[in-house]
């Protein structure tokens, strides 16, 4: 949805006509792929993070038109709500000290837009879920004031034809309605791009969506919305309720939610953009003067814009994108899995952790998805949004008899994921320093059972036992993130609880 689009009124033909453009530009895409016409491999990655906006109190703060206008910087965005950042980081290619150098970008740009959000009496935050976000906070009249979000908005009310129910049973229990989507812009996330080649696509997807659950297990970092703790990830259930366009009848008939984890592994990148068409309607009918099949046929490059807008409006976790660069096709797995947050180690951390498991389980021999049932890929993904480093999975076992059987998250990354990352970085050419370093973080996370969700769940109920009011813990609980993020160590390193006041005098 980075595209610019501006708001208009939709008739029925237009929708029509919508439709066949999009499976013109499907066509077109089928083309070049059996034409071969995509970007030879080149090793690129890069990285997008959504933020927050808070004040010194802990409470969010609707000004990200002005702290933008402040920063004056390409790399930086608007996201759905007035208190979302998002930052963008060039690609990079992968191998060397790559992570090092994404580390030491990010602490650049953050400390200079950290800086900027400070003359408004404004900081970064970057976490999955804000803390102290209320429901008041995430109404229509804070949408970021930029056309493509109210049009988005208008769009899927209209589908939904309804109130937005909210219905998520954690450790507590939520339930409430929105007139909007806004809620979903408390989900702050970290995205995760790899560019590859078409015969690389399915098994890198794959590999991705197998990966998820050990990704949330050892990165779940949103215990909490609107006042209850509920999932150790509560991105993803938030999320798919509140861009939900299917009444009570349609989720009952099965009929597929645009927020969804997908229900097959594929193979082909074909496979994802066709299902899109053949699910979802469009949220945006805007057309595109472009006839992809005559740029296709006279040998250019087609911008599938009509293809791109409709993709980014189907939430998958591991998402196709079709890019163009320097006049050249190529394709992307985008990993939207990821919460952002607790600190810059720890998302390139979490980011090395990604790139070299997906390398090594898309190139095993006997790769995962060929022994474990897509359902059970999907289960595991819910474990461990709903107990974070604490899950269970299924996974294959090994050894020659084969299977499947039950195994604790935190055994499963420590003794076969971690050592098949190492390699994976390894087949990369990443310098063993940065490996070692990033790869030893969740190594950590794992030996003392220690995640930003962890982490801010004991520190709430520390603070409650000291006294406070639930809304006052959830503040300082935020404050103290705030504080630990800024000074930067891993969030397997930070005290529990909240310091102790310093004596007068």
């Amino acid at each position: 949805m980075g595209e610019k689009v501006v708001a208009g009124q939709f008739d029925l033909s237009d929708r029509q006509r919508y439709r066949e453009k999009l499976q013109k530009c499907l066509t077109g895409l089928e083309r070049l792929l059996v034409e071969k016409r995509f970007d030879r491999p080149k090793n690129l990655m890069g990285v997008e993070i959504e933020l927050n906006l808070a004040g010194p109190d802990g409470m969010p703060k609707m000004l990200n038109g002005q702290v933008l206008e402040r920063i004056a910087s390409r790399d930086f965005q608007t996201e759905l709500a007035m208190f979302n950042l998002e930052v963008n980081i060039a690609p990079h290619r992968l191998g060397g000290r790559v992570f090092d150098r994404l580390a030491e970008e990010l602490r650049t740009s953050l400390a200079y837009a950290d800086r900027k959000a400070a003359e408004v009496d404004a900081g970064i935050v970057m976490i999955g879920i804000l803390p102290t976000l209320d429901r008041d906070d995430l109404v229509s009249s804070n949408l970021s004031e930029v056309d493509r979000y109210t049009l988005l908005n208008d769009q899927i009310v209209a589908a939904r034809g309804e109130d937005f129910r909210l219905d998520i049973e954690g450790v507590e229990h939520l339930l409430c309605t929105s007139k909007s989507i806004v809620p979903e812009a408390a989900c702050t996330s970290v995205q995760l791009h790899l560019q590859v080649t078409p015969d690389r696509f399915a098994d890198v997807w794959n590999a991705a969506q197998a990966a998820s659950a050990a990704q949330i297990a050892v990165g779940a970092n949103s215990p909490f919305l609107f006042g209850h703790e509920l999932w150790r990830e509560s991105r993803p259930p938030l999320f798919l309720q509140s861009t939900d366009t299917r009444p009570p009848e349609l989720q009952a008939q099965g009929v597929r939610p645009r927020t969804w984890f997908g229900e097959r592994w594929i193979s082909s990148a074909y496979d994802l953009f066709e299902e899109n068409l053949r699910y979802f309607p469009a949220l945006l009918p805007l057309r595109d003067d472009e006839e992809p099949l005559e740029v296709v046929e006279a040998g250019g490059t087609p911008k599938l814009a009509e293809l791109v807008l409709h993709n980014g409006t189907i939430y998958r976790w591991n998402r196709p994108v079709y890019g163009i660069a320097d006049g050249v096709p190529h394709l992307r797995v985008e990993n939207r899995v990821l919460p952002a947050g607790p600190t810059i180690t720890d998302v390139i951390a979490n980011a090395a952790f990604y790139y070299g498991l997906v390398r090594a389980l898309a190139e095993e021999p006997r790769p995962v998805w060929t022994r474990l049932p897509f359902a059970a890929a999907e289960a595991n993904f819910d474990a461990a949004c709903r107990y974070g480093i604490d899950a269970r999975f299924v996974w294959p076992r090994r050894g020659r008899y084969g299977g499947t059987g039950e195994v604790d998250a935190v055994t499963l990354v420590r003794d076969e994921l971690l050592p098949l990352a190492a390699a994976g970085l390894d087949a990369w050419g990443v310098e063993p320093a940065d490996r070692d370093l990033y790869l030893g973080a969740i190594e950590e996370r794992c030996r003392r059972r220690v995640n930003g969700a962890s982490w801010q769940a004991a520190t709430f109920h520390r603070a409650l036992e000291q006294g406070m009011t639930r809304d006052a813990a959830l503040a300082a609980t935020t404050r103290r993130y705030a504080e630990l993020m800024h000074v930067g160590e891993p969030v397997h390193m930070w005290p529990v609880g909240l310091p102790e006041p310093v004596p007068l005098g």
